[in-house]
């Protein structure tokens, strides 16, 4: 067991985790597996939930720093999920696909404009 006054990497690692995918899941940062932004705001709720979770179940068993950087994770997250619910369905997602440069061909098959 991890001192409190020793930060654990892996708790690093475990938070960040939970709050790139949070990112991912409000829109925020692209699927790097589909190549395209996908909101799902049950699923980022669930995953700031998690997080909260955490921290409610460790209180006063973490070192100060992986303290501070929980609260501030989950801060963060919660101000991009209100910017997010306040936002239309469709708003930021009409672009599913990651920008080309315009100086790229365009893909065998497809027309272009």
């Amino acid at each position: 067991m991890t001192e409190t006054n020793q930060a654990d990497p892996l708790f690093y690692s475990l938070v960040l985790s939970l709050q790139a995918a949070a990112m991912q899941q409000m829109g925020k940062v692209m699927n790097p597996l589909t190549n395209s932004v996908e909101r799902n705001l049950d699923a980022a709720r669930q995953s700031i939930d998690l997080l909260d979770m955490i921290r409610r179940k460790t209180d006063g068993n973490l070192a100060e720093d992986e303290a501070k950087m929980l609260e501030h994770v989950l801060y963060e997250l919660r101000m991009n999920f209100v910017d997010e619910s306040n936002k239309p369905a469709s708003e930021g997602m009409e672009s599913q696909e990651p920008p080309t440069s315009p100086d790229s061909d365009p893909e065998p098959g497809t027309e272009t404009d």
